[in-house]
């Protein structure tokens, strides 16, 4: 797969562009759009470019033109890295938006390595590993023989985790974030995957914890089916989600991530045989100095 070229090629094109980017920061929406157009009339083949011109035209207002824009990425780029069928479904302009695609999924956090710890830490007061970390202690305080962190980005879940746990195996899309995780020398082994396909062959998992990871899953009646089975009989399966303030299961959200309701969990983890050992609404972040609400649950496989 070709990399996703930052800049056009075309060094007039790039110029038009930044003279568009500045003004569609200034809000001048309609005239950034238009010369993004020009840009575009000299580099035809750059997707980032189509992508952000689908930005200047839903901002001004030209729906449809966004709705086109976006199209042309998606034709230029057909694994969707930069998300487009995501800002099409915000739009009304595309209906399949059970999962996102997960070249976007990868590309965002390989995008994010470098800055990921400092950007939630530091800037956006992240606080869900320590948050499921307290609610897996409540459950008794026991060490546990096998953990999996399912999209263990750099390893601030397991940080956490480490102090009591004998196995610690890490799991996520994005490559640059498990050379980060790598670094931190936390985990006993590491692994790509994509947990829309995860499986896992070794023996069952005394815990499994899954931190600010189904935001960018979508629907979970897949991979609740996929976790269910890898858990001892006594394992603890510990995860988090946005909160979904409106009816429904679950929902895309402006920020391009998901929310999923209590009442749509708790019926897939039943489903799965797993029941809700604790299950707390907790603000897990900020969002644009916004308090971010989530849930914070625990879950443990019925008991036979």
């Amino acid at each position: 797969m070709k990399p996703l070229q930052a800049s056009s090629g075309d060094l007039i094109a790039d110029r038009r562009a930044d003279f568009a980017e500045m003004l569609h920061a200034a809000g001048d929406h309609a005239p950034a759009a238009d010369l993004m157009l020009e840009a575009l009339a000299l580099a035809p083949g750059w997707a980032a470019g189509w992508f952000l011109l689908g930005e200047m035209q839903e901002a001004a207002g030209r729906i449809e033109q966004a709705a086109l824009a976006w199209n042309k990425v998606l034709a230029l780029d057909p694994s969707d890295r930069l998300g487009a069928t995501l800002r099409l479904g915000l739009i009304g302009e595309a209906t399949d938006l059970a999962t996102p695609p997960s070249a976007f999924v990868e590309t965002l956090f390989d995008q994010y390595a470098d800055t990921f710890d400092a950007a939630l830490v530091e800037k956006l007061a992240y606080r869900v590993p320590a948050l499921l970390s307290e609610a897996i202690h409540l459950q008794g305080g026991r060490m546990f023989g096998l953990a999996l962190d399912l999209g263990c980005g750099t390893g601030l879940m397991g940080e956490m985790l480490r102090p009591f746990v004998e196995r610690l195996e890490g799991y996520d899309i994005s490559a640059s974030m498990l050379k980060k995780a790598e670094a931190k020398r936390l985990y006993d082994h590491l692994a790509k995957a994509d947990l829309q396909v995860f499986s896992h062959s070794g023996p069952k998992a005394d815990l499994i914890t899954a931190a600010d990871v189904f935001m960018y899953l979508g629907a979970l009646d897949n991979i609740f089916g996929r976790i269910a089975p890898l858990l001892a009989a006594d394992g603890l399966f510990a995860f988090s989600v946005e909160k979904l303030a409106a009816p429904g299961d679950y929902a895309l959200q402006p920020s391009r991530r998901y929310a999923h309701s209590e009442s749509y969990l708790r019926r897939l983890l039943s489903v799965n045989g797993l029941a809700v050992l604790s299950l707390e609404e907790k603000v897990i972040r900020k969002d644009r100095l916004e308090p971010v609400v989530g849930l914070i649950v625990v879950a443990r496989p019925f008991a036979n």
